[in-house]
């Protein structure tokens, strides 16, 4: 596949684990000439690479690759105890990042790099005209349910749609394995959402058509996990860090958070993390997942002090208290104290951090969710976190259903006019500010 070029430089630093500035070196150019071979082709700053360039990564890495051959942590003994579910990939179910190897995740980032310029609106592919996607949503959804569904329709495909279990059949005492099947006789690949933890594999168990996991209860959200991931390597890459070593503070609701859950889980592929996990006493992050990480040489601290916690955090990923959840829990007198607001990020982190939250937040007074005065911050990532789940959730439909690698050759120019950022605090591109700031 031949990559365009700032996706084929990414993918490069990906895999040979290297910062800009580690990188630049490497290949013998300077940080501000790879930075104009970074920038989207439509930037005014954009410079093509010497092809010689090209050719001289392509050994590095060909060369690594056999250097690494069945090595590192993505093949290492201990995930072979694990014993995940089938690897992602072609016509595969994705119910689970166990799925994933730490190389498998950055071939996909890899992929949605190539897709960018589709979910910009800059181009256009039909690599899926007429198939058919059918979302099937039990639970409320806004940002997961739409976002599928731009992912297909943007290359190519149609989608159905269901919503709650009120217009659907099973409120007429349907089993989940004859929904399953009826379904995939219509559809050529489903993603589910449902309340309860491990239906969506029972979903999966009834049919030979691709399931994704949109979420199941407590249990996981692989699709939102990687879009994570994916969001704090290009956040990364902006600041000249890397994942490995760097400390990741997640915080809130981490008993019921399926996003957490997956999120730590990927993150635990990479090397000498420090996680800290900061929540409300009765809403502690499930044993089982702080174990694995700890048993995959992490640092592992529970903290219930967020002022302890944030000292030099690189990120800060914060999940809402999900109310419709809870069962005996008592936490209302504990909130406040768990809020992340602008004056608790300025008074105790550094001033590159990056702040998540999976969305939607709770923006009510009371609510003590991710608060809304630091809307219009540098420092808050939620809305290109949102935006880079459109080009994950097609480089997962494109991988599951074949059509990888002709997405490439696909591409041609979107004809309607469309606005330069999609909101007001937006930047142009968050690549052309690093050039523009040197």
């Amino acid at each position: 596949m031949n990559l365009p070029q700032q996706a084929f430089l990414r993918d490069a630093m990906r895999i040979l684990n290297m910062t800009r500035e580690s990188f630049s070196q490497r290949i013998g150019c300077t940080k501000r000439a790879l930075d104009t071979w970074l920038l989207p082709d439509e930037s005014s700053e954009f410079r093509a690479m010497p092809e010689m360039a090209r050719r001289f990564i392509s050994e590095i890495l060909a060369a690594g690759e056999l250097r690494a051959r069945g090595e590192g942590p993505g093949s290492s003994a201990l995930r072979g105890k694990e014993a995940p579910p089938r690897s992602f990939g072609r016509l595969s179910h994705l119910l689970s990042v166990a799925q994933f190897s730490r190389e498998s995740s950055e071939r996909l980032f890899a992929l949605a790099d190539i897709m960018q310029p589709v979910a910009r609106r800059r181009k256009v592919s039909r690599v899926l005209e007429g198939a058919v996607l059918a979302n099937l949503f039990f639970e409320a959804s806004t940002r997961t349910r739409l976002s599928f569904a731009s992912a297909f329709m943007r290359l190519g495909g149609s989608v159905c749609d269901t919503t709650g279990f009120t217009y659907s059949s099973m409120a007429k005492g349907e089993s989940i394995g004859d929904t399953s099947r009826t379904v995939s006789g219509y559809a050529d690949v489903l993603v589910v959402r449902h309340p309860e933890q491990g239906s969506v594999a029972q979903f999966a168990s009834a049919t030979h058509v691709p399931v994704i996991n949109g979420g199941d209860g407590a249990g996981e959200h692989p699709t939102q996990a990687l879009i994570d991931l994916y969001t704090i390597q290009r956040e990364f890459s902006r600041l000249g860090k890397l994942i490995d070593g760097s400390h990741i503070v997640i915080t809130g609701d981490l008993k019921y958070g399926r996003t957490a859950h997956s999120l730590v889980q990927l993150l635990s592929l990479y090397r000498r993390i420090r996680f800290t996990l900061v929540s409300p006493p009765s809403l502690e992050m499930p044993e089982e997942i702080t174990q694995l990480i700890a048993l995959r040489g992490h640092d592992v601290e529970v903290s219930d002090s967020l002022a302890r916690a944030l000292q030099g955090a690189d990120v800060i990923y914060t999940t809402r208290i999900q109310r419709e959840r809870l069962t005996d829990e008592s936490i209302d007198s504990f909130l406040s104290i768990f809020e992340i607001n602008k004056k608790v990020v300025d008074q105790y982190c550094k001033n590159d951090v990056i702040v998540m939250h999976p969305l939607p937040r709770d923006s009510r007074p009371g609510a003590y969710d991710l608060n809304i005065d630091l809307d219009g911050d540098a420092r808050l990532a939620i809305f290109r976190q949102t935006d880079n789940g459109v080009p994950i959730r097609m480089a997962i439909f494109a991988t599951i259903l074949g059509v990888d690698g002709l997405v490439q050759g696909s591409l041609r120019e979107a004809n309607w006019a469309i606005p330069e950022t999609w909101g007001p605090d937006d930047v142009l591109d968050i690549d052309s500010l690093e050039v523009e700031a040197q």
